[in-house]
């Protein structure tokens, strides 16, 4: 499902980040294949200096259908950027990229707290981070970051995923399906 980013799916990717409902919510934008290719190197080489963990989302056939990042890595805590290429919006491949980051993130890598901002424009995103159980809306919680983001304007929302918050998810789906799976041998 994830993989380390790899300048031989650049092409692939190019493709799919092109399109005009996947290209304007793009933290990186890359108006030509070359620019996308000299953007997914300084992206490998800024993850070889621990400046941001990026990965390749794949289908089920191990074909790259878009990214998923952690930006801006600062005291254990990072912003998270995601992006699927239009076909392959709505078939919950974004959630399952999500729980595939969050576990590598907190479990292996040492981060406590991701951090999404999404532009108030962007209905899908936010519906999509509002669906997570283990994503808590932080304009109010984290007033200083949220004025930060939105210091032009009123554009963004601030989402947080803490890992003890998200451990907490785990632990509960876990019991939760032993207690089903008891019940299905009865």
């Amino acid at each position: 499902m994830l993989k380390k980013r790899d300048l031989n799916d650049c092409h692939a990717l190019y493709d799919l980040i092109t399109h005009p409902d996947v290209f304007p919510y793009v933290r990186h934008k890359a108006n030509s294949y070359d620019e996308f290719l000299f953007l997914t190197k300084q992206t490998i080489e800024a993850e070889e200096r621990g400046e941001i963990i990026s990965r390749t989302i794949l289908d089920e056939w191990g074909t790259p259908i878009g990214t998923i990042s952690l930006f801006d890595i600062e005291s254990n805590a990072g912003f998270l950027g995601t992006w699927l290429g239009k076909p392959f919006h709505g078939l919950g491949y974004n959630s399952l990229a999500k729980e595939a980051f969050f576990q590598e993130v907190f479990y292996e890598l040492g981060i406590e707290t991701v951090f999404m901002r999404i532009r108030k424009a962007n209905v899908r995103s936010i519906k999509a981070a509002e669906k997570l159980p283990y994503s808590v809306k932080a304009n109010e919680t984290r007033p200083a970051l949220y004025r930060e983001l939105n210091s032009e304007g009123n554009i963004f929302d601030l989402y947080e995923v803490p890992k003890d918050q998200y451990t907490f998810h785990l632990l509960r789906n876990n019991i939760a399906s032993q207690e089903e799976s008891k019940l299905l041998e009865a």
